[in-house]
């Protein structure tokens, strides 16, 4: 009897599961790799990565990660300076002022974050053009991180915009690393001093792009109503308050603000509000006074000389001079230079003693270098030498002495010439050259080293008729530099 189609039909289905209950295939490929893994145990053989290895562990690889196998040599990777956003060991962490965490290796990387948020504005406002000035910055961030030294910087008279961004970037960082710690922070934490409006405007607009990062920053100027200002003052409370001194002070007297504990204070343009507002010094000098607390002081001025006192007097000794430029002007900024005219090499020692004693009575300063040839040092401590109404005293060896009167005492260093290095006269605020240099650049040279650790200095030098020949360029260098020149120079170049 013929099979109909569906019997037909049941048969071939019927082997059909047979052949798949009886084949690996009817399980998933993870059962599938068990069951090949345990016939090949059963049958010696086996792949490296299973079961006990073959090989025995070895001193430089003692979990028998290789399998006895030979680990390719890698190339040494350098020692990390510190790249943005890279992880840093707990041993490179070191505690500075104020309790707080920092890396000894680099800045972190909410840093960059900021600093890439200002650029990113920068350029949705069609602004390309970004000047880098990364090693500036490195060097800012370390002293404001470490907070050793004041700073002041001498590159122009305001800061540049990439400057801006770079100083608020630095202190959010700090901000962000105490608020992290769990120390309290201040509010506000950083003080920007501006001279007018329009400069409060711009500062205030760099730092708009952190406000999404959680840093809030307000201007208070006198374009706005102080009613207007007192209102935002207390709907919030900034981490940053950029502003004109006046109008500062104006809300500082109605107690709408407390700068008592701020930890930043940034004074920008000084040369500039020193022309635009008749008490500018004394209203700087009376927000200093109304800070209670010891934050650090960063300065931006160029060559101003009737600024050179309140810088000194803002910044306070020692501090760290900056610039973004390597120009003789920016690196000479409050250092006076007096040259002066003797008449022989016979009167030299005659015409020092009348500058030390002159300065003597003028400066505050208490420490003076003098650099002079060594056949002529001992010249200065002869006791046929007569001081005035000043004494000797602390003669050493070498020629250096102190001279006090009543009301001051001031020690003179004598150095020689002829081994003088120029990484000594760091330390001087004073320094005078018995011995005009031999060339424009070597005077350079001293100049834009001394008084390294100091908003201000003088340089004084001895100018003979044998140094006749440098008279033009060196009034060249007085002019470049806003000095005063001598008539006897003139008459040289002439």
């Amino acid at each position: 009897m013929a099979k109909g189609d569906d019997a037909i039909r049941r048969k071939k289905n019927k082997s059909n599961r047979k052949r798949m209950r009886s084949s690996e295939s009817a399980v998933s490929a993870r059962v599938s790799a068990i069951i090949a893994s345990k016939r090949r145990r059963k049958a010696g053989k086996r792949r490296i990565c299973e079961g006990m290895c073959y090989s025995l562990p070895t001193p430089d690889d003692p979990f028998n990660d290789h399998h006895g196998k030979k680990e390719p040599e890698k190339k040494k990777k350098k020692k990390s300076k510190g790249i943005p956003g890279e992880k840093q060991n707990e041993k490179n962490m070191v505690i500075v002022d104020g309790g707080i965490l920092v890396d000894q290796n680099g800045p972190s990387k909410f840093l960059i974050v900021c600093l890439n948020a200002i650029k990113d504005a920068w350029r949705e406002e069609g602004e390309a053009e970004v000047r880098d000035i990364s090693s500036w910055g490195l060097y800012l961030w370390t002293c404001c991180c470490y907070g050793f030294t004041n700073v002041l910087e001498t590159s122009g008279p305001c800061a540049t915009r990439e400057q801006v961004a770079w100083l608020v970037s630095s202190i959010s960082d700090i901000v962000a690393r105490k608020e992290k710690q769990g120390i309290l922070v201040p509010s506000p934490c950083l003080l920007y001093i501006v001279p007018t409006q329009e400069r409060a405007v711009q500062v205030r607009s760099i730092c708009k792009p952190l406000k999404a990062l959680g840093i809030h920053a307000v201007s208070l100027h006198p374009g706005a109503s102080i009613q207007h200002q007192l209102h935002g003052l207390k709907s919030c409370e900034p981490e940053f308050l950029v502003s004109t001194p006046g109008r500062l002070l104006e809300l500082v007297s109605l107690k709408a603000v407390d700068i008592s504990s701020v930890s930043f204070l940034v004074i920008d343009g000084l040369g500039i509000g020193s022309g635009e507002e008749i008490r500018y010094a004394e209203k700087l000098n009376s927000i200093k006074e109304t800070i209670t607390s010891s934050p650090y002081i960063v300065v931006f001025s160029d060559h101003c000389d009737q600024m050179a006192a309140l810088a000194d007097n803002l910044l306070g000794d020692p501090i760290t001079r900056l610039s973004l430029n390597d120009s003789v002007i920016s690196r000479s900024v409050f250092i006076s230079q007096h040259v002066h005219y003797c008449q022989s090499q016979e009167l030299k020692i005659t015409k020092i003693q009348e500058i030390i004693l002159q300065t003597l009575r003028d400066d505050c300063r208490h420490k003076m270098l003098v650099v002079m040839k060594r056949e002529n040092k001992n010249g200065l401590t002869s006791s046929g030498l007569y001081w005035e109404d000043c004494s000797i005293t602390n003669t050493s060896s070498k020629g250096s002495f102190s001279l006090h009167n009543r009301e001051k005492i001031m020690r003179v260093v004598v150095k020689d010439e002829e081994s003088l290095q120029l990484d000594k006269v760091e330390n001087f605020e004073m320094v005078l050259l018995a011995n005009f240099p031999s060339s424009v650049e070597e005077y350079v040279g001293i100049l834009t080293r001394i008084a390294c650790h100091s908003a201000t200095g003088a340089l004084h030098s001895l100018f003979c008729q044998e140094d006749a020949h440098l008279a033009k360029r060196l009034v060249n260098l007085l002019s470049e530099c806003k000095q005063a020149v001598p008539q006897f120079l003139l008459d040289f170049d002439s």
